[in-house]
């Protein structure tokens, strides 16, 4: 009877593996899910049924990756790439995507833009605050975007935003 029980053990661990993979997979967190599901099938071989359906989603996975990953080259293909990730709620990638555009052109006031958006999305009003600045200082245009943008309405009462914003 302990075998059994074993047995039936081992296949509910799998199964919850599994189906965390799944729910990565459906999320559309495809190298989450690929790194689950590989996870599963060293840990899980003999649940052979559960085994081939994880390939199949392994082999999807690899390819959905392959297509997420764009070549990216120039600055506007680093700039570009992070509004993407931005409007997909992936602020730190979009961050990393920022400083890479940044090493290309760093007079660019449109990243230093973006930067403080994506800071401020994720509550770091300070950060967010000196990148805004320092937006401001390479375009006065943007002094005028951060007032109007829905995205900075959290601080638009905070006195260091109100006075970046007045700056002449």
């Amino acid at each position: 009877m302990t075998e059994q029980k074993a047995k039936k053990d081992e296949y509910q661990k799998a199964l919850a593996a599994y189906g965390q993979a799944m729910k990565e997979f459906h999320k559309g967190e495809f190298a989450k899910a690929a790194e689950s599901l590989e996870s599963f099938l060293g840990k899980c071989p003999d649940e052979r049924e559960l085994v081939d359906r994880a390939k199949l989603y392994l082999s999807i996975c690899k390819g959905r990756e392959k297509k997420e990953a764009p070549h990216l080259k120039t600055f506007e293909d680093f700039y570009n790439q992070s509004v993407f990730r931005i409007n997909k709620g992936e602020y730190e990638g979009a961050l990393k995507l920022l400083e890479k555009a940044l090493e290309m052109k760093s007079d660019e006031g449109k990243v230093f833009y973006l930067m403080a958006d994506a800071y401020c999305k994720m509550g770091q009003v300070d950060t967010c605050l000196d990148n805004l600045r320092k937006a401001i200082q390479k375009d006065k245009y943007f002094r005028t975007l951060a007032q109007n943008e829905s995205d900075f309405e959290p601080i638009w009462e905070d006195k260091k935003f109100k006075l970046i914003t007045r700056m002449s």
